[in-house]
């Protein structure tokens, strides 16, 4: 029986992080979006301005049976920079920070946990986030899957 899970990771633009996950096994489905902000609803464009508090974020909806939250997190740790704050290589802006979102106490202690493991790779450099999900709003259908549709 699945026991199905979901994730939400920031790691700079969403497109990316999506096409990375979108194909993992154990993932079920990826959804782009704006999390962590000041506001209900919001558009690229004010994300973009770096005045709601957004980042661009990615929902990964994951089977538990055969990838863990734990694995998600460290594959997200493995695919972008999290010792970069507020930016990922040519991307500047809070919007673009390195942060995970958590569902409940568990997966934040998961995810302290998996952030300190790569703390002490990293010789304490990680500037990832760890905060409890407050605002969720999906991003433009034009995100969704933009790398997919692009090398189409």
């Amino acid at each position: 029986m699945s026991k199905i899970n979901k994730a939400i990771v920031c790691g700079g633009c969403f497109w990316g992080i999506e096409e990375n996950f979108r194909t993992k096994p154990g993932v079920i489905s990826t959804e782009v979006a704006y999390a962590g902000g000041l506001k209900n609803h919001t558009t690229y464009e004010e994300v973009c301005s770096g005045n709601t508090g957004h980042a661009e974020a990615v929902q990964i909806t994951f089977d538990e049976n055969i990838v863990s939250y734990e694995k998600i997190l460290e594959l997200f740790f493995k695919m972008h920079d999290p010792t970069q704050k507020d930016m990922q290589y040519p991307d500047i802006g809070t919007q673009y920070r390195s942060e995970i979102f958590y569902y409940n106490q568990e997966q934040k202690k998961t995810a302290n946990s998996v952030k300190k493991r790569f703390n002490d790779l990293l010789n304490g450099k990680v500037v990832t986030n760890i905060n409890p999900l407050t605002t969720y709003v999906k991003a433009e259908e034009y995100h969704q899957k933009y790398i997919l549709k692009k090398n189409k």
